[in-house]
C-alpha cells in the first residue's frame, strides 16, 4: 500500500511539474492569445494565434490541430464557472434562475469571444451548404443541452421523457449569445432589462411545463379510477 502511495506521489509532482512548465506555458500563451484576439472580435485561425503570440506554426498545431479546437478551448475558457455550475435547489425553477443568474455575466463578459465562435459556427454552415469545407473539423456548440437539463433534473420523474427534452430545448433559445443578440443588439436592452426578460422567459416556460404536467396527471385520474 505505502508503495502504491509513493508511486502516486511521484505520478501526481509529475503532472503538476508538466502542467507548469514550458509545454503548458506555451499552450496557455497561446489560449491568452487567441482570447485577445476574439475578444477583440476576430475568429483567429491557429497560424494567425501562433504568430501574433511568436510561436511557430508545427508548435501551435501540436497543441491545436484545427481552428475548431482552437476555438474550443478559448471558449471553455471564457464560460469558465459556467460548466461547473452545481444548484443544491430542489426547485426547478430556482435551479434555472441561479443558472442564468451564473451564466449571464459570464457570457457578457466574454460577449466578443462568443459571437467570434458563432461566427465560425455560421461560416462553417455555409461551407458545408456549398461543398466547400473540405476535410475542416466541424466546430460544435452545445454545452446548454446538458446545463439545461441539470438545471430542471428535479423534473424528470414528473415530467415524460418527450416534455422533458421539449422543456429543455425551449429553455435553450434563452440561454447563450444569442439571446445578447436579440435583447440587446436588436432591442436595444440594456444588461439589466436583458437579464429580466431572460429571467421572465424562463421562468414561464418552467411554470407552463409544470403546469401542464399537473393537467394531464389530473385528467388520468378519474379514468383510472373509473377502471
Amino acid at each position: 500500500m505505502n508503495v502504491s502511495r509513493q508511486q502516486a506521489a511521484v505520478n501526481d509532482d509529475t503532472k503538476e511539474a508538466v502542467e507548469r512548465g514550458p509545454r503548458a506555458r506555451t499552450k496557455r500563451l497561446m489560449l491568452e492569445t487567441a482570447t485577445r484576439l476574439m475578444q477583440a472580435g476576430v475568429t483567429p485561425s491557429v497560424s494567425e494565434v501562433a504568430e501574433a503570440a511568436e510561436v511557430s506554426r508545427a508548435t501551435a498545431y501540436r497543441y491545436f490541430p484545427s481552428q475548431a479546437a482552437l476555438v474550443q478551448a478559448v471558449v471553455d475558457e471564457g464560460l469558465g464557472p459556467i460548466l461547473t455550475w452545481q444548484s443544491a435547489s430542489k426547485d426547478p425553477q430556482r435551479r434555472v434562475a441561479e443558472l442564468f443568474d451564473t451564466a449571464m455575466p459570464r457570457i457578457e463578459a466574454f460577449e466578443a469571444t462568443f459571437k467570434a465562435a458563432l461566427k465560425l459556427s455560421l461560416d462553417q454552415w455555409a461551407q458545408r451548404q456549398a461543398g466547400t469545407l473540405g476535410g475542416e473539423p466541424q466546430f460544435t456548440r452545445g454545452h446548454r443541452v446538458q446545463l439545461l437539463k441539470d438545471a430542471i433534473a428535479p423534473l424528470k420523474g414528473q415530467l415524460p421523457p418527450r416534455e422533458f427534452k421539449r422543456l429543455a430545448q425551449a429553455l435553450s433559445m434563452m440561454f447563450g449569445v444569442e439571446l445578447l443578440i436579440v435583447l440587446k443588439d436588436i432591442w436595444g436592452l440594456d444588461s439589466r432589462g436583458m437579464r429580466s426578460v431572460a429571467q421572465w422567459a424562463a421562468g414561464a416556460l418552467v411554470r407552463t411545463a409544470m403546469a401542464e404536467s399537473m393537467t394531464e396527471a389530473d385528467a388520468v385520474r378519474p379514468a383510472a379510477a373509473a377502471k
